[in-house]
């Protein structure tokens, strides 16, 4: 076997901490490939999916509904820094959530997600998710605002304290183009 590319490894730490019954977050719906991902996973559970852009989230919808596991999932068409409200009555355990940054794929590209509320929708999800739950932030950085948002959210969990999370860079390093890399944080307390 060799190195697993970086959209594979993602889906492999969402898939081991998403089980039936568990709770997990799209924090970037785009075109609801993720959310159908975890919707597949969640059994009993739930899934929460948030996009600011109408288009992301009738893609997301109408991708959930031919699956028929619309029951499982809330498309959220709010900013991802708006998390801690909308599962403020969540009973179950949050396990898992999950970010691709940048633009959605096919639209304006002016339109991206940026450090502040990236950073803010982190800080939320560590207030939130069950302990050993883990995070999964794709970073898009081929682009200048994905530049901007890369240096924000790796000096933003740089700092992070390790005894309340555990964090893990992974990515290729010898690649053109700038490749997206993974920055997964695991709750610890």
């Amino acid at each position: 076997m060799g190195l697993m590319r970086v959209l594979p490894f993602a889906k492999h730490l969402l898939s081991e901490h998403v089980t039936d019954g568990s709770v997990a977050i799209d924090m970037t719906a785009g075109n609801g490939h993720d959310t159908l991902f975890l919707a597949e996973r969640v059994g009993s559970g739930h899934v929460y999916a948030f996009d600011v852009q109408e288009a992301a989230v009738k893609a997301t919808t109408d991708r959930i509904t031919a699956a028929n596991l619309l029951d499982r999932v809330s498309v959220v068409h709010d900013s991802h820094d708006t998390v801690k409200a909308v599962v403020a009555d969540e009973t179950r355990p949050i396990t898992a959530a999950v970010f691709n940054l940048g633009y959605l794929p096919g639209s304006d590209k002016s339109i991206t997600t940026t450090g502040n509320t990236t950073i803010d929708a982190l800080e939320q999800l560590l207030d939130v998710m069950a302990v050993g739950g883990v995070v999964v932030v794709v970073i898009y950085h081929g682009h200048e605002s994905g530049k901007v948002e890369r240096d924000e959210v790796l000096t933003y969990v740089e700092s992070l304290d390790q005894k309340r999370a555990g964090v893990l860079r992974y990515g290729f390093v010898n690649q053109i183009n700038h490749p997206p890399f993974i920055v997964a944080i695991e709750k610890r307390a």
